[in-house]
């Protein structure tokens, strides 16, 4: 597979009629030349068909579920918040739904990042770029601000001439109501992000008045700043300058890979055609430039696997228009692989090959994360146990010969129920535990308020006869909710003094 590495589009193309170098357009502009160039706006054309059906569907959905997950109330106990989806710094919670974290339990926050990865891998060497064509949140705001700069300006010729108009109150009226628009867009995005970290009923409340917390203020600017700068004016610039991913996926594609491909088995020898001309000894493609002015990176597919190809099929819903409009075939752009086109070209049947090494590795290692993902969330544990001997004294030995060890421990109940839990000390024969005010006795019984961690004072005192070394390794045990959990420790005998 050819893969340009050129960073800046050998086909911007915006304005002209055919591919344009960087040098050439700064030859144009009378420069000698340089490490950069000014950006070439882009104005993609408007374009209907399956693919921007697709966009446009999965655009409101995700949005959608953007906005509105924050305001998903789901019934918790007690005092603690409703909402289903909530990051709670000053908890210290993450709630997902049913499903409450920790802090101690970021593992599970690992897993998830994994598995995202791993289907993202999985997804690029299957189907190229998906991801950054239709679910990537750079493209889905840019796609929205595209459709807010066209009801504002019209569609690309349209923009082309207001752009190069001189100021008149048409002018800034529209340019005015876009930007506005932009901004307004800006501010609910960062206004639904901070709703994720707070209470969204009381914070919407609180932040009109002044007394929201800082960091709401802080963050809404901050992220109404950055959509409105990334998907109004740099756009292709963050996929192309700022963004690692497509270097990366360089390494998950292969002749395999499916990708948004012109097959030039089939287009050409291209060039212009008459609509009393016939086909013999030319190709479908008729040069018409339909795939690049649709196209929101600038490019043109034509020329091969780039590394600016966001895979959104737009190319393809106008070639696909052209070649009706023609009577040819549809596909002359179309989901394909570099394998397949090769063959096509030489008389082959095309074969695809889902199942390959590299998409057998990945899926694999998808499978077993999200196994381990789940077996880890099914036998997690609402108790949780850390002991800590006492330092100060080491021990004490009492009158009668017995030592006595002290302990802190702190016991977690992550339930939102309380929990009623059995205290036990292993590893010394015949030990007594009790807590201050309490008896002594072979265990202990302990309340656990809900959704709380407990501390939990127990001294541990053993006859001088069970005491065999210096250092007795041992353990505590609290069993309740039909589980057992351990917390190992050491019991210090007294025999040597050594901590």
């Amino acid at each position: 597979m050819t893969v340009v590495i050129d960073c800046v589009s050998q086909n911007r193309a915006a304005e002209t009629t055919g591919p344009v170098s960087p040098a050439a357009r700064l030859r144009k502009k009378g420069g000698a030349g340089g490490l950069y160039a000014p950006r070439t706006p882009i104005y993609p054309k408007l374009v209907r068909g399956r693919w921007r059906a697709i966009k446009w569907a999965l655009l409101a959905l995700m949005l959608g579920i953007y906005y509105v997950t924050p305001w998903i109330r789901w019934e918790r106990p007690g005092a603690l918040p409703d909402q289903a989806v909530l990051v709670d710094f000053e908890g210290a919670r993450f709630y997902l739904f049913d499903i409450q974290l920790w802090p101690q339990e970021v593992h599970f926050i690992t897993g998830l990042l994994v598995i995202s990865a791993l289907a993202l891998f999985l997804a690029t060497a299957l189907f190229g770029r998906l991801w950054c064509g239709y679910a990537c949140p750079q493209t889905v705001w840019t796609d929205l601000f595209i459709y807010v700069e066209r009801l504002f300006e019209g569609d690309r010729n349209a923009r082309m001439r207001l752009a190069a108009a001189p100021l008149s109150f048409d002018k800034a009226w529209r340019r005015a109501g876009k930007h506005l628009t932009w901004l307004a867009i800006g501010f609910a995005t960062g206004g639904a992000w901070i709703f994720y970290f707070h209470d969204a009923p009381t914070l919407i409340q609180q932040y009109w008045v002044g007394q929201a917390p800082a960091t709401a203020y802080i963050f809404s600017v901050l992220l109404t700043a950055t959509t409105y700068v990334f998907a109004g004016h740099m756009r292709e610039q963050v996929c192309i300058y700022m963004c690692p991913w497509p270097r990366i996926q360089g390494a998950m594609l292969d002749h395999h890979s499916l990708q948004v491909t012109y097959r030039y088995d089939r287009g050409e020898p291209r060039g212009a055609h008459k609509k009393s001309a016939g086909w013999d000894g030319r190709g479908d493609c008729i040069d018409c430039q339909a795939c690049v002015v649709a196209c929101p990176m600038g490019i043109d597919i034509r020329n091969g696997p780039q590394l600016e190809c966001i895979n959104c099929g737009l190319c393809i819903d106008a070639c696909d228009e052209i070649m009706t409009r023609v009577g040819r075939p549809k596909a002359l752009i179309a989901y394909d692989t570099d394998s397949a086109v090769t063959e096509r070209e030489k008389g082959n049947r095309p074969r695809y090959k889902l199942l390959r090494p590299r998409t057998g590795y990945y899926a694999v290692a998808l499978v077993l994360v999200s196994a381990l993902m789940a077996y880890g969330l099914a036998t997690r544990t609402s108790l949780d146990l850390h002991a800590l001997r006492d330092r100060n004294p080491t021990f004490v030995r009492l009158h009668d010969g017995a030592v006595r060890n002290g302990y802190t421990l702190k016991i977690a109940n992550r339930g939102f129920e309380p929990a009623a839990v059995e205290v036990r000390f292993s590893g010394v024969p015949g030990v007594r535990v009790r807590t201050p005010g309490r008896p002594a006795a072979g265990a202990l019984r302990v309340i656990l308020p809900p959704n709380e961690v407990t501390a939990v004072r127990v001294f541990v005192t053993a006859r001088p006869e069970a005491l065999t070394a210096a250092r007795l390794p041992a353990a505590f045990e609290v069993t309740g909710q039909g589980r057992t959990v351990r917390a190992k420790t050491t019991f210090l005998s007294g025999a040597a003094n050594e901590l």
